[in-house]
């Protein structure tokens, strides 16, 4: 597969278009929430755990050239240098 050419803000823009389709739908829940879902935004596959390395690591096997990009299940935000998340409340 070829690797596509995007900006950083393109790359967050597709990642965060995918999320809000339809994968909000089916990762948002209790048990979910504060871990990180990983998204390849070629292809829209996903994959979601606690830190989103292992997730990042499966999608890449799949698609080595994937551009992939990260979102915290529940919040705005996926790290805080103080300590504080906001929820997303969508």
């Amino acid at each position: 597969m070829q690797t596509i050419l995007l900006s950083r803000e393109e790359v967050g823009k597709r990642a965060k278009k995918l999320y809000e389709d339809g994968i909000r739908q089916q990762v948002e829940t209790d048990d979910n929430i504060g871990k990180m879902v990983i998204i390849d935004i070629e292809t829209g596959e996903y994959a979601v755990d606690e830190l989103g390395i292992e997730s990042a690591r499966a999608l890449r096997k799949k698609n080595p050239f994937a551009r992939l990009y990260g979102i915290c299940i529940g919040y705005k935000v996926a790290a805080s240098f103080n300590g504080y998340m906001e929820r997303d409340t969508k």
